[in-house]
């Protein structure tokens, strides 16, 4: 098994084209034609990561987020970036990473968090273009009308959140649903159009709870916790067309945000 064959599993899936302009999707440490023993998945690469990928033997990692986002000036391993790029070329590590684009394909990222909230997706909630099948976030709805505190107290525990933040109960039950995993806030709009009573995504600013003005629940349900679920959809992506290799869950994919209760 060569980089190149894990590599066309992923981007069949999420094609690198489908990425955001700001984004740094695909191959960022290593060559296609690299062998590779073994892969770690996991939403942020930092040293307990690759403590982890060494620990079993894993030599390439593919996360959600880039672990190089804005351009690397110097290697002085003095920021987060410089020292995993650093290790992962002094320890022969592959760093790849399907962030934007795997948010938008088709069964992306919005679509595999809705089906274990139970929501049935019904379109795309801001697609790439008017006849795409390709777009962030989606809009559905729940099997029936439940009360919007035992909905939120099911998100809680589902996606083992500490706490949500809220704009107003404006209704008392929920059935139709819009969700955004990671940065929803520039959704808010497309969420009221499309219907939905509450609306799921995660980085809301102070003015974006205003924005909801009682006609429009938006619940910050925090970007690690919305975007969790790109292991197990990265690891069904990949054993799907791979069945047999050595495919690690990272277990120190930790949410660097914390709470004080």
């Amino acid at each position: 098994m060569i980089v190149r064959d894990i590599v066309e599993v992923i981007e069949e899936y999420a094609p690198l084209w489908a990425q955001a302009e700001y984004d740094n999707s695909g191959l960022l440490v290593g060559t296609l034609e690299r062998p590779v023993h073994g892969i770690l998945l996991c939403v942020d690469v930092d040293d307990a990561v690759l403590d982890e990928a060494r620990q079993l033997g894993a030599d390439m990692v593919v996360s959600h987020h880039p672990p190089i986002f804005d351009p690397l000036r110097r290697m002085t391993e003095a920021s987060l970036s410089e020292r995993v790029v650093a290790r992962a070329v002094r320890e022969g590590v592959v760093l790849y990473a399907a962030h934007t684009n795997l948010d938008c394909a088709p069964g992306g990222m919005s679509h595999y968090l809705a089906r274990q909230l139970g929501i049935r997706v019904e379109r795309v909630l801001d697609p790439l273009s008017e006849t795409s099948v390709y777009g962030y976030g989606v809009v559905g709805t729940l099997d029936e009308p439940v009360a919007v505190r035992d909905f939120l107290r099911c998100v809680t525990d589902i996606l083992h959140i500490g706490s949500i933040r809220h704009s107003a109960l404006c209704y008392d039950t929920v059935h139709r649903v819009a969700l955004c995993t990671g940065a929803g806030g520039s959704l808010i709009g497309r969420a009221f159009s499309a219907g939905a009573e509450v609306y799921l995504a995660a980085d809301f600013k102070y003015n974006h709870f205003l924005d909801a003005d009682g006609r429009l629940i938006v619940a910050d349900i925090g970007h690690f916790e919305s975007e969790y679920c790109a292991i197990d959809l990265l690891y069904d992506i990949i054993t799907k067309k791979i069945a047999t290799f050595a495919i690690h869950k990272s277990v120190q994919s930790r949410n660097p945000v914390h709470y004080f209760v």
